[in-house]
């Protein structure tokens, strides 16, 4: 039993050791790499100023209660006014101008599907 206790303990430490082996200081030295993490202090250096604009306006118009207003008029909870209409057109345009200019997901392309058109004269049709 105690040698059973003793294997199982040099075991768990040494898994222990090659696990602390994998959270180095980040340099590419180390024996325990990944491709998939990659040095994330250039991708945070790169943004994009226009981007952290929109970011801002985004925010701005959401702590305004805008996007909780559009939510209570469609339950027709709230009648809009004029001002909030105008804010949620401008929250609408600058998510979409975020999406297309900042985004990291790619939209999905839409293409039209080409068929067959079915025609009047068809099996299916009362004569």
């Amino acid at each position: 039993m105690a040698i059973g206790f003793r294997v199982a303990s040099a075991a768990l430490l040494l898994s222990g050791s090659l696990l602390a082996g994998c959270s180095g200081d980040g340099s590419d030295g180390g024996l325990f790499t990944t491709g998939a993490l990659g040095d994330t202090s250039s991708a945070e250096a790169k943004v994009d100023p226009a981007c952290a604009a929109l970011t801002s306006r985004i925010e701005g118009l959401r702590k305004e209660g805008i996007a909780d207003k559009i939510e209570k008029a469609s339950a027709k909870k709230y009648k809009m006014t004029q001002a909030d209409l105008v804010k949620a057109d401008q929250l609408t345009k600058a998510n979409a101008e975020f999406q297309a200019r900042c985004s990291q997901v790619s939209p999905k392309p839409t293409t039209a599907q080409v068929g067959k058109v079915p025609s009047k004269s068809g099996a299916g049709a009362a004569n």
